[in-house]
């Protein structure tokens, strides 16, 4: 069985570098580009999808539609060899941004879905 590092980087109880299996290791890769502003790594300015400023964005359905196509793209572009992303989802709840990422595992074939809530002035 193969491990990864597991994301955020630290150490196990003991002491070695912690594992991840596939699955946690393809969802702390989404996790990374999804809440990652493009221009905050230096040495890849355009990484990610910087959902984090759609949450103060006012809630609308434009917003909504930018803000998937934004998650379908920067998912393509970085993790495209990874995953395949079957369908994303956008809405406002409350004053939170809701997003919903339905993708498939390339090396496995399996499907997962991955939600994120982040509260805000959605």
């Amino acid at each position: 069985m193969t491990f990864y590092l597991r994301s955020p980087f630290h150490f196990d109880l003991g002491g070695r570098t912690a594992a991840a299996d596939l699955d946690a290791h393809v969802r702390a890769l989404i996790d990374a580009v999804l809440m990652t502003a493009p221009g905050e790594r230096v040495n890849r300015p355009s990484f990610g999808a910087g959902l984090h400023a759609a949450v103060f964005s006012p809630a609308a359905d434009d917003l909504f539609t930018a803000a998937r196509f934004l998650v379908e793209g920067a998912l393509q572009r970085w993790l495209g060899d990874l995953v395949e992303v079957d369908e994303v989802e956008v809405a406002g709840e409350d004053a939170a941004l809701r997003v919903t990422v339905i993708y498939r595992v390339r090396r496995s074939g399996e499907a997962r879905t991955a939600v994120y809530t982040r509260e805000g002035g959605a």
